[in-house]
């Protein structure tokens, strides 16, 4: 029995990068030896233990053959035979075929060492095309390592979507990998090589129609939807804001991908149009509802948020709402960030002023500070109390207006 260190540990310790997880493969043992050696076996698709002591996990080593579309169709074999070549083959990418023994020698069948050090990412065999999720998989680390796609696997990636592969995706694999891609540093790079590989237009539509739209020039310094929606979404990688406000702003503009032609560049009511395109990608893709729900405040208001200035109280109040300050006080600053990640994602915008921002935050800061409570308790009778509670808030709000626009 010999045991290998595999996969992503083993790549981004050569990259100098910190290692989370250790991944193990077992080469000539079976279940019933590594159950009397103490392991637990937790795999259910194929064998794969728990170490009694570290609880990193061990799979024996394995062939996969395809029987049926998709990431799931696969007959999995795990013998004792199985060499160590032959489990490394059946891995997507030469960068993630990469052994090392427990000498520290490293084992690289299929030059992923040099792919490393040249930042390509190419496909081991043409078994790569039996999973769809390769796909997404290789546009993640495109965006993780800012790597290019070897020509070779880009050919076979649009085969992929010639064929049909690609539409096999398990909606929730292909979230997982794109919330994972949105979470890196320049997220761009994801869709960008989806896009390049002819892959973005079947796994995300609504995206890939971003791009050749044109928006008004003068507010739009890049003029492409496309183009501006991938400023902001690396903007909010930039400012480090978690998961929901990163999907917000890659699809708060989605509306405008269905605007006619004929009344380009102008997208009126695109706002609207957003939030139903928004609703159908999150439930194809069964995104999380958090994710969803400020992606669809965030589709409907940006516009309103952007005029703040121009407002009256009432409408920024009804906008507080909308939002639900009141309850989701932290939700409010996530959707505020988003809207402003929308401004700044455009050429020369990234450091001018964003007065909204300090106006709805005041006004937020003055809505929530009214004693909702002590009004009831005043007023006593239940169907005045809502009137009472908004009209202090108004007060409140306006007073808190005056002074910030007086700054």
């Amino acid at each position: 029995m010999k045991i290998y260190a595999v996969g992503g540990a083993v790549r981004d310790r050569l990259l100098g990068l910190a290692v989370a997880d250790q991944d193990y493969v077992v080469v000539g043992a079976t279940p019933e030896q590594m159950e009397r050696l103490g392991y637990r076996p937790v795999g259910r698709d194929f064998p794969v233990f728990l170490h009694p002591q570290t609880h990193e996990e061990y799979a024996l080593a394995r062939t996969e053959r395809k029987t049926a579309r998709g990431y799931r169709g696969f007959e999995i074999y795990a013998a004792p035979e199985v060499t160590l070549e032959q489990d490394l083959a059946r891995r997507d990418l030469t960068v993630n075929a990469i052994a090392r023994d427990q000498q520290g020698n490293i084992i690289d069948p299929f030059h992923g060492v040099a792919d490393l050090k040249a930042g390509i990412l190419r496909h081991v065999s043409p078994a790569f095309a039996e999973d769809p999720v390769r796909v997404l998989r290789v546009a993640r680390f495109a965006a993780r390592f800012g790597f290019t796609v070897a020509p070779d696997t880009q050919d076979l990636i649009r085969e992929m979507v010639r064929n049909g592969e690609v539409d096999h995706l398990v909606a929730e694999r292909a979230w997982q990998e794109i919330s994972r891609g949105l979470m890196e540093a320049t997220p761009s790079r994801m869709f960008l090589t989806l896009r390049e590989c002819g892959a973005l237009a079947r796994i995300l539509p609504e995206i890939d129609a971003l791009f050749g739209v044109p928006q008004p020039p003068e507010h739009h310094p890049e003029v492409d939807t496309g183009v501006h929606i991938m400023l902001v979404a690396d903007f909010a990688a930039s400012r480090n804001f978690p998961l929901p406000v990163r999907f917000a702003a890659l699809t708060h503009d989605l509306g405008k991908g269905v605007t006619p032609k004929a009344l380009w560049p102008k997208h009126h009511g695109h706002e609207h149009k957003s939030v139903e395109l928004v609703g159908k990608l999150c439930q194809r893709l069964r995104a999380p509802n958090e994710c969803r729900d400020l992606a669809v405040l965030v589709a409907r208001y940006h516009g309103d948020v952007h005029r703040a200035e121009e407002l009256r109280p009432g409408t920024i109040l009804k906008l507080l709402a909308a939002t639900d300050v009141f309850r989701k006080p932290e939700r409010f600053g996530e959707f505020v960030g988003a809207c402003e990640c929308d401004f700044r994602g455009r050429p020369g915008y990234e450091k001018r002023p964003y007065p909204p921002k300090e106006i709805l935050q005041f006004a937020a800061a003055a809505a929530r500070a009214v004693d909702a409570g002590a009004i009831a308790l005043e007023i006593g009778d239940p169907g005045r109390i809502p009137a009472a509670i908004e009209a202090a808030r108004l007060k409140a709000v306006t007073e808190a207006l005056a002074g910030a626009r007086q700054r």
